[in-house]
């Protein structure tokens, strides 16, 4: 009997535990979505798929309660924390902390290793249902009440919602307790900031925001404004650092600081790499970026990102060292951004350790781009030209491939990334262009980003390069994918740099005529 009663009680809480994570995931589908591509999901299976999540979720918990179907939801329940699990030991050993939005809005924090045992426990109650096997998984949810008085089981059934409504309080309290902290903390900070004269003295943030200085910055995939998908490895592969600047198009103060951040952009680019990181459209976010002249900007589906970054608020910056690690605390506010940017472009050895070129063996440094100097902030794109950066990557059979061996004929660099929605939109059209035979089309030569697999399952025909640093595309000026630019056969740049399917379909083609 008692065993019975045990059994019952692990049913009911895993039921409780993954009905209201399905209906908070249904409620918060952005969330959700922001998840599964937090986790590597592409864009274009998010959404289903966090859809599909949800409802199976709470499927499994209704399956639960009656004795018949609860030793197989049981299974299901644990081979979905086994997928779980698996998925946030992967990215947390990889240095990466995606949000999790396991419960919807409520819990929609960077993951951790306490995920990763709140996942374990649950198994360990799944587990417990499975063991004594299907026929002995303790009674139906429902089976003890048809001995019960009408009135017995209204009361029993009313006390069942109250109890649910309580814990719903208590969980929605721990979340608002847990957010005035914080918001206590950061004025506590603030009036720490005031001179006698009642101005607010620049600070890099307050030391209890952010992530430890020295960790490992979160890694992300993001698209931007023009069809080009950029991960933090993309942004450091150019060996400067990067200063992530969280904003949002309906912010008022962001709006406000928006003119500078565009200059910033362009004043240091030989120094820090000033990325902007918004939310809301493409659309909502083109318009500003036109008005104030801003290059590099990416966009989360909700929070995600900054929730990695544990950031709070808009206007807010973190600056990531170049190679990976947190540089500073959380920048809140638009003049401790500013006291950021200072220090990081004064060279403060504090937050941005100088990162010079190894020494070869007669004392001099190496300079990568000998024969391709660019001024700062010059991307080789704008060189129209002049010769094109080298290229010398393994192909997908390990082959070197070198873009001098294309000397003689136009060639059609394209820049890849087989994780990016937008490089899938126009993956059929570009097998198209290259079953077709056109003309004084260019040959094609795609530099892509990814594993070798996954680059294979594409099913292009031309030559497709390897460079998982993207350190060819920086040297090139690309800011993202899918980004080509063309070659003359003598090896210089014949144009910009195309950005989007649309703008590199049109350079491949320079002519309609088709040879029959």
């Amino acid at each position: 009997m008692m065993w019975d009663v045990m059994l019952l009680a692990a049913r009911l809480l895993l039921a409780g535990v993954f009905a209201f994570s399905g209906f908070s995931k249904l409620l918060d589908r952005d969330g959700s979505r922001a998840g599964m591509v937090g986790f590597g999901i592409p864009n274009r299976l998010a959404n289903p798929l966090a859809i599909l999540l949800a409802v199976s979720e709470i499927a499994l918990a209704v399956a639960l309660l009656p004795a018949t179907s609860a030793w197989w939801a049981a299974a299901g329940l644990l081979a979905l924390l086994a997928i779980f699990s698996v998925a946030i030991t992967v990215n947390l050993l990889r240095g990466r902390r995606p949000a999790c939005h396991c419960f919807g809005q409520l819990s929609s924090g960077p993951v951790g290793w306490r995920t990763l045992v709140r996942n374990i426990v649950l198994a360990v109650l799944a587990a417990v249902v499975l063991w004594p096997g299907p026929r002995f998984v303790g009674p139906g949810v429902l089976d003890w009440t048809s001995d019960l008085a009408r009135f017995e089981a209204i009361a029993i059934g009313m006390g069942a919602v109250e109890l649910l409504l309580i814990v719903a309080m208590v969980w929605l309290l721990v979340q608002l307790w847990q957010l005035i902290g914080r918001l206590l903390l950061r004025i506590d900070a603030l009036e720490e900031r005031l001179v006698p004269d009642g101005v607010i003295a620049p600070t890099l943030g307050t030391p209890a925001e952010g992530l430890t200085v020295g960790s490992s910055a979160p890694g992300f995939k993001l698209d931007g404004l023009h069809g080009e998908t950029l991960t933090l490895e993309a942004l450091r592969s150019a060996g400067k650092p990067v200063m992530l600047l969280f904003a949002d198009p309906g912010c008022g103060p962001c709006t406000a600081l928006m003119p500078e951040v565009g200059r910033w952009q362009r004043e240091y680019a030989s120094v820090v790499s000033v990325v902007l990181v918004s939310r809301g459209t493409p659309e909502d976010n083109r318009a500003k970026a036109a008005e104030h002249g801003l290059s590099t900007v990416l966009l989360q589906m909700d929070h995600e990102v900054a929730s990695a970054y544990q950031t709070v608020g808009t206007p807010s910056a973190v600056l990531v060292r170049a190679d990976g690690t947190i540089g500073s605390t959380v920048a809140s506010g638009a003049e401790a951004i500013r006291s950021l940017l200072t220090n990081v472009t004064a060279g403060d050895r504090l937050l941005l350790p100088v990162v010079q070129a190894p020494l070869n063996g007669d004392g001099h440094r190496h300079d990568h781009h000998k024969g391709h100097d660019h001024a700062p902030g010059e991307t080789a794109s704008s060189k129209v030209g002049e010769p094109a950066p080298p290229i010398e990557l393994p192909d997908l059979n390990g082959k070197t491939v070198r873009l001098a061996d294309f000397n003689g004929s136009p060639t059609l660099v394209l820049f890849w990334n087989p994780g990016c929605g937008f490089c899938q939109q126009m993956l059929a059209d570009l097998k198209g262009w290259e079953a077709e035979t056109i003309k004084g089309a260019p040959k094609l030569l795609v530099v892509s980003t990814g594993e070798q697999e996954a680059n294979r399952t594409q099913g292009l025909k031309s030559p497709v390069l390897l460079d998982s640093s993207f350190s060819t595309g920086y040297a090139f000026g690309v800011n993202g994918t899918p980004s080509a630019v063309l070659v003359d056969p003598r090896g210089n740049i014949a144009s910009h740099m195309a950005v989007g399917a649309q703008a590199v379909l049109a350079l491949a083609r320079p002519t309609q005529t088709t040879v029959r």
